[in-house]
């Protein structure tokens, strides 16, 4: 009992000094809503910052280590239990500040490499990553290898003190902006498809990469195809063994899942105070009587989510494996998101459809309900989600 008194004593010193420390810290345009793509700062060598604020904003945060607040101090963290990182999350959400850093190396490679990684590659790759020094990108899926992942078929020839990749990539997010990638090869041909497979960090400005954007039907995306071509890497960017990479792949990939099935959890503005401002009120409440019963629908199981997401994830950070419970957050997560987006379209009505100009924001809610297709085939389509939940979370036969 004393112990848990002495801890809850503790955390309560911890919210305390948090708080004052992001009221004091957090700039004031730090606290308003992520409007446009730069408003969501990814760091990196190229990137170019939108205010002085933002930029201020991630290296204060980053001195303090609260980038990734969990990491150990050495990696550029700031060592916190999980109990600390809630208290620091729930105080950040109490002002509205926004994140500092959106990072595929925060949300995916990190956590690989704190697992697999060896220690001159944690001590290389994650204090940049923590500080917004690195931006990464994610070279999985090929034109033949996309649900299939381990159909890949990009190698990696072993040149005795380097590697020479050949081969492409596709959807592969922000390559055009992206500092580096981690990236499945294959090194060996052997019996199963899964093994042979390695992977390997290296350097997007290296001779023979090139990245070719991809448009989409919302008029933009951050999607690439990615050539490589004679990339020389050196054999000190192998993550883990050779050919074993496969089980890097598949607890990264669990990171992911948990990230896309995440999207818009922490939207500025409630989908009912949005629809009241596009439908307007009536008596106090939406007009629309049969919108306002969708909306209703979507919040409580958009709150059901929330919860079973955060179960999940305190299961996960004291030492369970989320395995394939990230394919069942992710699922439904991304159908969420895009249930959310159909009743904002029903909302807005044939000014939803409106594609340019100043009073649609360039058409930003229609770009950005077509952009929620694509939230339910990246990271593994919600048919190949559904699959891996049958078969190994309700155990169902295989047919």
């Amino acid at each position: 009992m004393n112990d848990a008194k002495s801890d809850n004593a503790e955390l309560d010193i911890f919210r305390h000094e948090a708080r004052l420390w992001l009221d004091e810290n957090c700039p004031p345009a730090m606290r308003q809503p992520i409007k446009t793509n730069e408003d969501a700062c990814w760091g990196g060598r190229n990137w170019t910052f939108k205010s002085q604020d933002q930029k201020l904003w991630l290296e204060r945060m980053a001195a303090k280590g609260w980038t990734v607040p969990t990491w150990p101090t050495e990696y550029g963290g700031a060592g916190l239990s999980r109990a600390q990182e809630n208290i620091l999350l729930s105080e950040m959400k109490r002002i509205n500040a926004r994140s500092p850093l959106y990072s595929f190396g925060i949300w995916m490679l990190g956590p690989a490499l704190l697992k697999f990684g060896n220690e001159a590659q944690k001590l290389k790759y994650l204090p940049p990553i923590a500080r917004g020094e690195i931006r990464w990108c994610q070279g999985y899926s090929e034109p033949a290898a996309g649900s299939d992942l381990a159909a890949l078929a990009t190698k990696a020839e072993d040149k005795g003190d380097h590697y020479l990749v050949n081969g492409q990539k596709v959807w592969t997010s922000y390559a055009d902006k992206a500092d580096w990638i981690f990236c499945l090869v294959r090194t060996d041909n052997t019996g199963r498809k899964h093994d042979g497979i390695s992977f390997l960090l290296f350097d997007m400005e290296s001779d023979g990469v090139e990245a070719r954007p991809i448009k989409l039907i919302s008029g933009s995306s951050p999607f690439c195809e990615t050539f490589f071509t004679n990339v020389k890497v050196d054999k000190e960017n192998l993550v883990g063994e050779r050919g074993k990479g496969w089980s890097i792949a598949k607890y990264l990939l669990t990171h992911e899942r948990e990230m896309i099935g995440g999207i818009n959890q922490d939207v500025a503005r409630p989908l009912y105070e949005i629809a009241a401002s596009l439908v307007g009120l009536e008596n106090g409440r939406l007009s629309d009587a049969l919108l306002r019963a969708k909306i209703a629908e979507l919040e409580v199981d958009d709150w059901a989510f929330n919860m079973t997401m955060a179960r999940k994830l305190a299961e996960a950070k004291a030492g369970s494996s989320l395995g394939a419970d990230s394919s069942m957050l992710k699922y439904y997560g991304s159908e969420l998101n895009k249930r959310r987006y159909e009743l904002l379209m029903d909302a807005a009505g044939t000014d939803g459809l409106e594609w340019e100009g100043a009073r649609s924001e360039e058409g930003k809610l229609a770009r950005d309900w077509l952009r929620t297709k694509g939230n339910t085939i990246e990271g593994g389509t919600s048919e190949v989600q559904l699959n891996i939940i049958a078969k190994h979370i309700l155990q169902l036969p295989n047919t």
